[in-house]
Order: C-alpha cells, then sequence, then structure tokens
C-alpha cells in the first residue's frame, strides 16, 4: 500500500500529513489560511490522493512558514509514499483551462529537485494569503517530492482562477506521473536503475 505520514515540527510549525496515493481523492486540510485550504482540497480531489493535513503555524506573523512547511511535508510524505517508484509512469503533464485563464504543469518524479516557475498576479493577497508564497509552496514541493516541476500560466486575468488552475494542473500531473504502469509494475522507471536514492 502507497501510505506515508509525516510530522513536523519546529518552533514555527507544527504539521500533520497522510497520503494515501492509491485513494479516492478524500480529503481533511486544516491548515488556518483559507486560500491554501482551498488549493490543497483541489490538489488531493484532483490527483485522486487522499490527503489529511493538520497545520498550527505562526500565523500571528503571517502565512509564510505554515505555507512553506505545508508543502515540505506533503512532499515529503508523497516521496515517502513512493518508495523505490517501481513501476510508476514517473512523467506527467496537464494543460487546465479555468473561464479565461490557461496553465500547464510538467513533472518528473526523478528525485532530482527543480522548479520552474512563470506566473505572474496582478494582486497582492488572495484572501489573506500573499500571493508571492505560492512559488514558495511549489518549490518547497519539489524540493521534498524530489520531483523537477514545470509550471507556467499562458494566460489569465483572474488571479484566483491563475493560481487554481496550476493547483489543479500540479493535480492532473501528478496523478498521471504516480499512476503504476501494469506492463513494467517491478521495474523502476530509470537506465540508471535506480530514482530513490540520492543524487
Amino acid at each position: 500500500m502507497r501510505q506515508a505520514s509525516i510530522e513536523r515540527n519546529t518552533t514555527e510549525t507544527r504539521i500533520r500529513v497522510a497520503v494515501d496515493l492509491d485513494g479516492t481523492g478524500r480529503y481533511t486540510v486544516k491548515t488556518g489560511v483559507g486560500f491554501l485550504d482551498h488549493m490543497l482540497e483541489q490538489l488531493s480531489r484532483h490527483s485522486l490522493i487522499d490527503l489529511d493535513v493538520t497545520a498550527d503555524g505562526d500565523l500571528h506573523i503571517d502565512a509564510h512558514h505554515t505555507t512553506e512547511d505545508s508543502a515540505i511535508a506533503i512532499g515529503q510524505a508523497i516521496n515517502q509514499a513512493l518508495g523505490e517508484r517501481k513501476g510508476i509512469n514517473r512523467y506527467g503533464s496537464a494543460l487546465i483551462p479555468m473561464d479565461e485563464t490557461l496553465s500547464r504543469v510538467a513533472i518528473d518524479l526523478s528525485n532530482r529537485p527543480y522548479l520552474v516557475w512563470k506566473v505572474d498576479f496582478s494582486r497582492d493577497k488572495l484572501g489573506t494569503m500573499d500571493t508571492e508564497l505560492f512559488k514558495e509552496w511549489f518549490y518547497a514541493f519539489a524540493q521534498a517530492a524530489g520531483a523537477t516541476l514545470h509550471v507556467e500560466t499562458l494566460y489569465g486575468e483572474n488571479n484566483h482562477h491563475i493560481v487554481e488552475s496550476c493547483f489543479k494542473a500540479l493535480a492532473r500531473a501528478l496523478r498521471e506521473a504516480i499512476t503504476i504502469d501494469g506492463r513494467k509494475a517491478d521495474a523502476v522507471p530509470s537506465t540508471k536503475g535506480t530514482l530513490g536514492g540520492s543524487l
């Protein structure tokens, strides 16, 4: 069973995450940041990864640490649940429209963390959340999950639509990448023979 649980405790945040990669997209998300909760719910629903996230962070300062640390914990949990990554497609991509907005994400679960981010916002905040924190979330997720991640909004005007289409595109790309290909269920998808170790 491809499941994992992570607890991350620092002086800034206390995060608990549980994932089931072979779930149905069920979620319980409580970070204390409403807009972040909304995005993580989209991630779970559209990736079909069952996701439980509970965060207690220093929101009296701002949402930075809660945003970053939730991404780290989710990425670590997915990384752990993937194990040796045998049989996975490894690659995934998605092109997601949301009204006037179109965003695309490509992912490689290569254990080579990298983020390319080509997303711009015209507002400083969505709800109480600083829009600059979305790049921080995707960067931290890529690092912790061991993923090469390219995120780009091709066009769009509504800032809510822009970021939501990015999370939904990540979800669909991730769903494809973690799916087991029955033709190679016992093989690591790399000519090196490993994706699970250090680079």
